[in-house]
């Protein structure tokens, strides 16, 4: 009996070190994060590669949202959801933000001016958080066509600059998904979803900003 209670108790303290020395990550987005059209976005999504790629000491949730906004007037606020409570309460060491893709749609874009400051006010909610996560804001990837409103002039005049200028004040890295994704749209099958190839370059272009961080 005294051996089996050592053994349970050595577990369990093996396991706590090994929570304790998981890094976790949240992956904020919309449709292109969560995998859609990908037929194993459980496998095949980029935060799923991400985990891949990075290994078994971080633990990556994916927090994609489709047809989510960064807008708050936007037809589908992410931070009105509960999955943004949920990144909240799982206390990520590191947060890739990776939306304004469906903000360009024009009956979201006519709040435009508000962009900037909710932009803000997310990373201002992770940045009160107790585990003080390592923030990335990404650049929308490429969209190769005008659908269900959503533009790439748009993304790359309008949401890159907003982008760009919240980075600057709140000294966060870039992650430029736009250039990553650019000149591919035989990975963009809908012409705005990566197919699992196109979620690949998106999962191997956040894991170098990461593994360029932790240098």
């Amino acid at each position: 009996m005294i051996k089996s209670f050592f053994i349970s108790l050595f577990l369990l303290v093996a396991l706590s070190l090994q929570a304790a020395d998981t890094i976790r990550v949240a992956c904020v987005g919309n449709s292109i994060t969560y995998g859609s059209t990908i037929k194993n976005r459980d496998i095949d999504s980029y935060p799923a590669v991400l985990g891949q790629l990075l290994g078994g000491t971080y633990l990556v949730k994916n927090a994609g949202l489709g047809g989510r906004t960064l807008l708050n007037k936007g037809d589908r606020p992410y931070m009105k959801e509960k999955m943004f409570r949920e990144v909240l309460d799982f206390q990520p060491e590191i947060v890739i933000i990776k939306l304004g893709t469906n903000d360009t749609k024009p009956h979201n874009w006519k709040f435009q001016s508000e962009f900037k400051q909710d932009l803000t006010a997310m990373v201002d909610s992770f940045e009160a958080m107790s585990s003080k996560p390592t923030i990335f804001l990404c650049y929308p990837a490429t969209a190769y066509a005008i659908t269900w409103g959503i533009n790439d002039s748009t993304i790359v005049h309008r949401v890159i600059p907003y982008v760009k200028a919240v980075a600057k004040e709140k000294h966060l890295k870039i992650i430029d998904l736009h250039k990553a994704t650019a000149g591919m749209p035989e990975l963009f099958p809908d012409k705005i979803h990566p197919n699992a190839a196109g979620a690949r370059i998106l999962a191997t272009t956040v894991y170098e900003a990461i593994r360029n961080v932790k240098k």
